[in-house]
């Protein structure tokens, strides 16, 4: 195991955007069904129009985070700890914008008062 907490620091990683397209064959309601593919990659292109795709935000398909429905996906926004449900491609630009800014700009902030997010090691 290695330690990589100073390595992504050092590539100004600041948030992380999560989304789950969790398939399964159940008669319960999973993100795959949802359009949880479509999710993600409407949150791929709206980081991308702002030229922020990979800078201080990764984005990252993930599998079931415990909040299935069958009327959109699940998306966890880190570490913000920000935890969203019934997501839909067309929720994604006011989601995003509500959280990182219209054009980006507060990747790395601390929400309590606008400064720059220094994580813990």
């Amino acid at each position: 195991m290695e330690h990589r907490t100073r390595d992504v620091r050092e590539n100004g990683f600041s948030d992380h955007v999560l989304v789950c397209t969790n398939d399964r064959d159940s008669e319960y309601a999973c993100c795959a069904d949802a359009r949880g593919e479509d999710v993600y990659e409407a949150v791929k292109a709206w980081l991308r129009e702002r030229d922020v795709f990979w800078s201080r935000v990764h984005v990252a398909e993930t599998g079931c985070l415990g909040l299935c429905s069958a009327e959109g996906t699940a998306l966890a926004i880190h570490p913000r700890s920000r935890w969203y449900s019934d997501v839909t491609p067309e929720d994604v630009p006011e989601l995003l914008e509500s959280e990182f800014g219209p054009d980006g700009s507060r990747l790395g902030l601390d929400e309590r008062d606008g400064s720059a997010r220094t994580p813990r090691e």
